[in-house]
């Protein structure tokens, strides 16, 4: 064979291993992200990258202590959180690796890691969901810790179970202190109606089981897809003056310093902030959550992003949900 002859076999051979290496490239997702909108992101992504996507699916809570249990034998190559305290627990303790620097930038640093160990994706806003006709001689609280007082016993729906609630636990406490949350949670407990999970709150609402639900506000929206405007007797109140119950919740994602295949892993971060998968939360009829990428406007039927009126509370202070489990377990609400 001459030697321009081996050259090319070299270089086609190289190609074809390439190729089968990329064919065979997978990853280990979990995921505590709405399965809707995981299913279409992980469909688009295998279809663009070759790369194929194991997903397991579960509340934010509980797959970040299985996380934590598992330790370096963890086969999850990336960690889609819900909320960002879960995301700055695995921080915490270390099991995240350093993002590179393009993927880490794209969004802005607020929705993000502290040390650039995970990346903002997706936002929502905390709102309460009032009822037509039961909230119609009510004035809305000014404040979500106004919920606690007696005038609201009976009219209540929360969801304090739901992983969601978590991180408005945490907000409360880094803003207003362990004692005084710890008030408002029994102030909630004696008032509230509970339910497993925010889906239940804003139905419950909608119905006329209760006159106002805590939510966060995709799930107003999703309601409405799904029963049409005909079906809607309920409508969302926006804290406003930078209140806690304004509280924005980041869902992002991060690498674990264990993956199987950093390689692939890279690629899907890059991925979920990219304009592509950006613009596909933005436009899908499922998902009705804020993209983070600036570029990318988010879905009509939300109130725009530049809006909102969030509390002074970045990732960082609002921290890892550590105590807000505890405090939920003595004010009687778990």
């Amino acid at each position: 064979m001459t030697s321009k002859k081996l050259i090319s076999a070299l270089i086609a051979g190289g190609l074809l291993a390439a190729s089968q290496l990329s064919a065979a490239a997978s990853l280990v997702l979990y995921s505590a992200q709405h399965p809707q909108t995981v299913k279409l992101l992980t469909a688009d992504f295998e279809k663009m990258s070759g790369i194929s996507v194991k997903v397991r699916s579960g509340e934010g809570p509980e797959l970040s202590a299985q996380l934590l249990a598992e330790g370096k034998a963890s086969p999850a190559d990336v960690y889609f959180g819900s909320n960002s305290p879960e995301l700055m627990l695995l921080e915490g303790k270390q099991l995240l690796a350093k993002l590179p620097a393009a993927t880490f930038s794209a969004i802005p640093a607020r929705y993000s890691s502290p040390q650039g160990q995970w990346v903002g994706v997706t936002a929502r806003e905390n709102v309460l969901v009032f009822n037509n006709k039961l909230a119609a001689g009510l004035a809305m609280p000014a404040s979500l810790m106004d919920l606690a007082k007696p005038q609201w016993k009976g009219k209540l729906a929360i969801a304090p179970s739901d992983g969601d609630f978590l991180p408005l636990v945490s907000a409360v406490r880094a803003l207003k202190g362990e004692p005084a949350t710890l008030a408002w949670l029994k102030g909630l407990r004696d008032n509230a109606q509970t339910f497993d999970d925010n889906e239940g709150v804003v139905a419950a609402v909608n119905r006329g089981g209760a006159a106002v639900g805590i939510i966060n506000n995709y799930y107003w929206t999703r309601l409405q897809v799904e029963l049409g405007a005909k079906g809607m007797h309920s409508q969302l109140y926006h804290f406003g003056n930078a209140d806690v119950g304004a509280l924005i919740n980041v869902s992002g994602a991060g690498i674990l310093k264990s993956a199987h295949d950093p390689q692939a892993a890279e690629k899907f971060l890059a991925y979920l902030v990219s304009p592509r998968a950006q613009q596909l939360i933005a436009k899908s009829n499922i998902t009705f959550e804020y993209p983070l990428l600036p570029s990318v406007a988010p879905a009509p039927q939300l109130k725009p992003f530049n809006q909102l009126n969030p509390p002074p509370l970045d990732t960082q202070k609002l921290g890892d949900n550590g105590q807000s489990a505890k405090l939920l377990r003595q004010a009687g609400l778990l």
